[in-house]
């Protein structure tokens, strides 16, 4: 089988920091829950910083084995392994240094890096305990009989099938909704916040993405956020395409919290110390608000949604700049910083093909019906 994504859970721990240590690894598909690989290894005498670095090259090292197209997500409850492998805390210790080598070797462009509390890696740190207390820890029996069978390379796909005809791709054009008032004012109009409806140029916005959506024809659905401006938006687009929006809550905006209804300067004003820290890491959320890393889950997770339930068709998705950004950012494997450095305009068109093998390209960015 093959993976899009997969999230890495990694732990390791030492019975006396430094003592007989062991580190727990696994590999999850985020659609099912289901784990694909796991191991768990002792490593003789050596501190908890050791176990947990050698968790997650070992995690790191099933991924590639396993799901070597696949993007990655690694999860940890070590917020020093955390911090250092996404570039925010320095490696001071030369017994860590060349781990974290080894790991960011391992890793792929754009692999995200998120800390979660103890109780939520719960898995890694069984499998950590068990290798310490002597339990064989068996891969999945599926998994034993997948690897037997090894998966062609993409460039030996491409000449095995060459001349021959392929899996139509998922299609997803994302549209962003049209202007509100909070648009033209460039303030942050998150998903806790004033919830304001589309302008008289918002409406004329969406219904010249109506009218090109209806030229270029081919459209099979159509998802959209539940926030006013996206279904008032999708209203105007599905009644021009003959098809009925489904309402999904994974593609809300995110949660701008209290500076929800402020522009960026009021916020500079009034937050200045927060705001630095937004700025500085994906993973800082703004006061009573949603993280752009906590956004990038949401909004994966319902991609993935997607492409279950519509392979090979078309889908509108009609959502807001953030989760548009984080799509983008995700098929280039662009670090989550570049979010910083693209614009999308009101009503706004951009198209993506996911394949059946799990790639995906990026085929239109920022597209201007009106201008068309």
């Amino acid at each position: 089988m093959t993976y899009r994504h997969v999230i890495v859970e990694a732990d390791g721990g030492s019975r006396g920091n430094p003592g007989p240590a062991a580190y727990g690894a696994l590999v999850r598909d985020p659609v099912t829950g289901e784990v694909i690989a796991q191991s768990g290894k002792t490593l003789g005498i050596a501190t908890n910083n050791v176990a947990e670095y050698s968790g997650l090259i070992a995690g790191l090292e099933l991924a590639a084995e396993y799901a070597p197209d696949a993007s990655i997500e690694v999860r940890m409850d070590s917020k020093l392994v955390i911090e250092q492998m996404a570039g925010r805390w320095k490696i001071k210790h030369p017994d860590l240094q060349p781990l974290a080598i080894k790991a960011q070797g391992l890793a792929p462009f754009g692999t995200e890096w998120t800390w979660v509390p103890r109780a939520q890696n719960a898995a890694a740190d069984a499998l950590a305990n068990m290798a310490l207390d002597g339990v064989p820890i068996p891969l999945k029996p599926s998994v034993v009989e997948a690897a037997a069978v090894k998966e062609p390379s993409d460039l030996q796909k491409a000449i095995q099938g060459w001349g021959a005809q392929a899996e139509p791709p998922t299609q997803l054009i994302f549209l962003r909704h049209g202007e509100t008032p909070h648009t033209v004012e460039k303030r942050f109009s998150g998903s806790g916040g004033d919830n304001p409806g589309l302008s008289d140029t918002g409406r004329a916005q969406a219904h010249a993405a109506a009218e090109y959506l209806s030229r270029i024809g081919g459209v099979d659905a159509m998802v959209t956020s539940p926030m006013l401006r996206t279904r008032q938006t999708a209203e105007i687009v599905a009644a021009g395409l003959g098809l009925e929006p489904v309402v999904d809550d994974g593609w809300v905006e995110c949660s701008f919290g209290d500076w929800d209804g402020h522009t960026f300067a009021e916020v500079q004003q009034k937050w200045p110390d927060a705001l630095n820290a937004w700025m500085e890491s994906t993973a800082v959320a703004p006061p009573g608000g949603e993280s752009f890393d906590q956004c990038a889950r949401r909004a994966r997770s319902a991609r993935d949604g997607l492409l279950s339930r519509y392979p090979g068709k078309t889908v509108v998705v009609v959502t807001h700049v953030t989760p548009i950004k984080l799509m983008v950012r995700s098929v280039l494997q662009a670090p989550m910083s570049s979010m910083f450095r693209m614009e999308l305009r009101p009503a706004t068109l951009t198209e993506i093909h996911w394949y059946a093998d799990g790639l995906a390209s990026l085929r239109s960015f920022n597209v201007q019906p009106s201008l068309v």
